[in-house]
């Protein structure tokens, strides 16, 4: 029997958090429930293959917390699903800069958020196999000058320096790197990146776009924007 994903919920909302407990075992995960994210910090986190966050609690914020998850090598890989009422672009824009995969505002149904948590498990599973999500490379480690991307590790080193990036920047920087010159289309890069079940918007390209840029220093240059068309890696700069 393979074994069961475990989850942290970290909402102040004590009864939401037994509904979303309740469902998720019957989904078929292991829950846990922290009501602050203080209380949350005082777990090992390492042992959870996705985080529910709460923005708007006492204390340390939903956004706050999560900046901790990610500057720490050891948790900075677990996925983040923000949970939240305050669903303005900015609110939204702001979640996904500090590293979220995917950002459900409240109130939302079981449903939904069932579905949404099946998709970030089996996207960041995926993207943490030996094999790309596809066929579109195949290349363990590929490399452009100083910078390299290690399928095998999961890891991006700039000159030598490993550099933090998220299960999706980095399968949208193997996809860049393995076809240099080829223009993906912001559609393209969700078909190939996101699940048919994960609503994502031109918006949530464009700010992942923006993030590898800022990660890669002098090598952002290379990431090249085609206006009208889509993003695409030129090493010829």
């Amino acid at each position: 029997m393979m074994d069961r994903k475990k989850i942290l919920v970290v909402d102040d909302e004590q009864d939401l958090c037994d509904i979303i407990k309740i469902n998720l075992t019957t989904a078929g995960y292991d829950a846990d429930i922290a009501y602050s994210s203080e209380e949350a910090l005082r777990k090992d986190l390492t042992i959870y293959n996705l985080l529910l966050l709460d923005v708007m609690m006492p204390g340390i914020s939903g956004f706050q917390f999560a900046k901790i998850l990610k500057n720490d090598r050891l948790t900075k890989d677990i996925p983040v699903i923000f949970l939240t009422a305050k669903d303005t672009e900015d609110d939204m824009l702001k979640g996904f800069d500090i590293g979220a995969d995917d950002y459900i505002p409240k109130p939302f149904s079981v449903k939904e958020l069932i579905a949404r948590v099946n998709a970030v498990i089996n996207r960041t599973s995926k993207n943490n196999s030996s094999k790309p999500l596809n066929d579109e490379f195949t290349d363990d480690i590929i490399s452009f000058k100083g910078l390299t991307i290690n399928a095998n590790r999961k890891e991006v080193t700039i000159d030598g320096n490993p550099v933090s990036f998220t299960p999706t920047e980095l399968y949208m920087m193997q996809l860049f790197l393995s076809k240099r010159g080829t223009v993906f289309s912001r559609q393209k890069l969700i078909e190939l990146v996101w699940p048919e079940n994960v609503i994502v918007t031109d918006r949530t390209i464009d700010v992942n776009i923006n993030r590898i840029r800022k990660k890669l220093g002098d090598y952002s240059k290379h990431t090249i924007t085609r206006q009208g068309f889509g993003y695409y890696f030129e090493e010829n700069i």
